[in-house]
């Protein structure tokens, strides 16, 4: 089995002593000392050449203070003996800021926050004159570690100052009740992209990731009156909604029974002149054909009309008026005995 590689340093560090111990005085002792040195020399330019940056980071390479270049994550090599100095920035770290609230650790699976108050930074002034204590943190990343170092100083001071500003003036905009509930989303959407274009025209290579509202709450001192107003507002709220339910109910309703109204009075119409056209028309058809043969179609007109009257009755029974002293005698569901005929 391989033997495992042994540190830089160690190895460095036992090829001096080896060095040291063979170094007495003698004969060719310049030369021992030259060549010790000669072999410090190496070891240090081997050590201040080499650097290791983490998957986390990029490195910016700085020649006598002045930029070279930035380098991924890896194994890389420098000018020795400080010629290249290299400032590791953590590019794939999301970091985050906290307003109005800090962090104070972590109890188990549960965050810890600190009991101090920052109400120079959470108390913010709405647009309808209310006050709203509000509590965010802002997440980011840094995006160009050069633009980062050298762009801009303090960085971190210059981010919280207009990540303050900005939500001062997009909840500025808006009134209280819309801050402490509905609008929330909407005003951490309107900072985050305020915010991004500020540190943007700034050019200090940090981008945000997201800006979220951890806590919007009024001040203590008059948060049972907001709570009865709120209480009131969704009472309000609720009757509102009934009532269109009530109205979306009934008006359909009757608007479809109007509409089926209107179109049966239109259908009706419709049918009655249709039916005196008809009727019209077969009279000029029966005045021709009387014109034509008037007594041919009163005879027809004649039988037609008494057949359709006779299909009217049950039953019928004729007698002939000349006929005298005949006794009717019926039976039940048949034609009469005598005297008729139907």
């Amino acid at each position: 089995m391989a033997d495992e590689p042994q540190d830089p340093k160690e190895a460095i560090e036992k090829l001096l002593k080896s060095l040291s111990s063979n170094l007495e005085a003698g004969p060719g002792f310049e030369k021992r000392v030259l060549t010790l040195v000669a072999a410090v020399a190496v070891a240090l330019a081997f050590v201040t050449s080499i650097y290791t940056v983490e998957p986390s980071e990029e490195a910016v390479v700085l020649r006598l203070g002045r930029y070279v270049s930035t380098q991924p994550p890896g194994l890389h090599f420098r000018l020795p003996f400080g010629l290249d100095r290299v400032v590791k920035v953590k590019t794939k770290v999301i970091l985050q800021e906290e307003f109005g609230f800090r962090s104070a650790g972590s109890e188990g699976s549960r965050t810890a926050y600190s009991s101090e108050e920052f109400k120079s930074e959470s108390l913010t002034l709405t647009g309808d004159l209310n006050v709203a204590n509000v509590e965010w943190i802002v997440q980011y990343q840094i995006s160009d570690p050069k633009k980062y170092l050298f762009n801009a100083r303090e960085v971190l001071k210059n981010l919280r100052d207009i990540s303050q500003s900005v939500l001062r003036r997009v909840v500025g905009d808006r009134i209280v009740s819309q801050v402490l509930t509905t609008g929330r989303v909407e005003i951490a959407e309107e900072a985050q992209r305020l915010t991004q274009e500020v540190l943007d025209r700034y050019d200090i290579g940090v981008r945000i990731v997201t800006i979220k509202l951890q806590d919007v709450n009024p001040p203590e001192s008059v948060r049972p009156a907001f709570n009865e107003v709120n209480a009131a507002k969704q009472e309000q709220e609720k009757a509102i909604n009934q009532a269109e339910k009530e109205y979306n109910t009934v008006i359909p309703e009757a608007i479809g029974k109007a509409e089926q109204t209107v179109r049966n009075a239109q259908g009706y119409a419709t049918a009655a002149v249709n039916r005196a056209e008809g009727d019209a028309a077969r009279f000029r058809v029966v005045l021709r054909a009387y014109q034509a043969s008037p007594t041919v179609t009163r005879s027809r007109l004649y039988l037609e009309t008494m057949e359709e009257l006779y299909g009217r009755v049950e039953a019928l029974t004729i007698v002939d008026k000349g006929v005298s002293g005949v006794l009717p005698v019926f039976s039940p569901g048949k034609e009469a005995l005598t005297g008729g005929s139907k």
